[in-house]
Formats: C-alpha cells, structure tokens, sequence
C-alpha cells in the first residue's frame, strides 16, 4: 500500500500466525486477502551497488500473478519510509532473464504467507507474514495510523523493526551460527 509512490511501514515480532489473527481479530481487523504464498526474488550487481545502497529490486510471484517493485533508499527514522514503484508483470522469468543480460543477477531469495487484514473504514492494512524465520505483523499507512494500530494491538514504539526482511534473516543466523544462504522453507 503506497501512498503517492512512498511506503510507510513497521513490522512487529508476533509469536506465531495463531496468536497474531487473535490479536488482530479483537482489535477489529478481518482479512481483506487470503493467506498466499509469495516467492521473492532480490536482484543486484555483483558489486553489490543496490544493496549498498539500500535499494531494492525485487520480483515477486503469488501464484500466477507477478510484480517487479523498485523500493529508494528509506528515510532515517522510527519508520521505514521510502519511495516505492511497482508494476504487474506477465513474464516473471523473461524478465529474470533480461536483468541477468543487464548485469543484474538473484541476490536473495525469500519465501513468506502472507494474510491482509483491514479494518471497515480504516486507511491502513495490517499484514500477517508468515516465514521460515518466523512470523510478523507489517504495518503500512500513515504514521499516525501505524502508531495508533500499533497500540491497539499491544506494541510499544520500542517493538517497531524497520529491518528489510533479509537483513532480519542474516541476524537470525547470526545468532544460530547458520550460514546464511536463502530464506525458503523447506
């Protein structure tokens, strides 16, 4: 959910997709999009050039359906904001094949379930990931929503994580002397 091409985000930590539907049913979130798999492809340079960067070019496959989003850098602060394009594609791995012959080649790959939630009326929409690195709430909207979604459902602002989902992978294996390689279930 973008708003005039910028997202504004947080992920929560949740102790599991149980827990996390409860918490957001009794704060009155319905889902608005079923539980999907999505598969995500990062792409970069050798050289590193978006990561270092803190860009990002990623396609992503649910089901038959694909995206090619490009997200700039995020702006410092207590919520990831930062500019976002994306676009619906019909031929994810043409388009694979066309960055390779660019340069561009699959930095990271990482598979999530994910659930949208919204409230009636609400702006924002919470959604549930489900990864192999365990489960979060992502909060997109304005910050004044995040903030007051974010206490609806029991957080704190100490509880916000602003980290890209591969770096919250590399953190984990960090902490379990895992190599890190892909972020896939098995």
């Amino acid at each position: 959910m973008t708003h005039k091409g910028r997202e504004v985000e947080i992920k929560l930590a949740v102790s599991g997709a149980a827990a996390a539907r409860r918490m957001l049913r009794a704060a009155g979130f319905c889902v608005s999009k079923r539980r999907v798999l999505e598969k995500n492809t990062v792409f970069d340079a050798s050289s590193q050039t978006l990561q270092k960067s803190a860009r990002l070019l990623r396609v992503r496959e649910t089901g038959k359906v694909g995206k090619l989003t490009y997200k700039g850098r995020p702006d410092n602060g207590k919520y990831k904001s930062r500019e976002e394009l994306e676009m619906d594609l019909s031929d994810t791995r043409t388009l694979s094949v066309i960055f390779e012959r660019l340069g561009y080649y699959p930095a990271f790959r990482y598979e999530k379930f994910r659930t949208e939630f919204q409230r009636s009326g609400s702006p924002g929409v919470a959604m549930l990931d489900e990864t192999p690195i365990g489960a979060y709430l992502e909060l997109e909207g304005s910050p004044t929503w995040i903030d007051r979604t974010a206490r609806r459902l029991g957080f704190a602002e100490t509880d916000y994580i602003t980290a890209s989902y591969a770096r919250l992978y590399v953190e984990w294996c960090e902490a379990r002397g895992v190599e890190p390689g892909n972020m896939l279930f098995a």
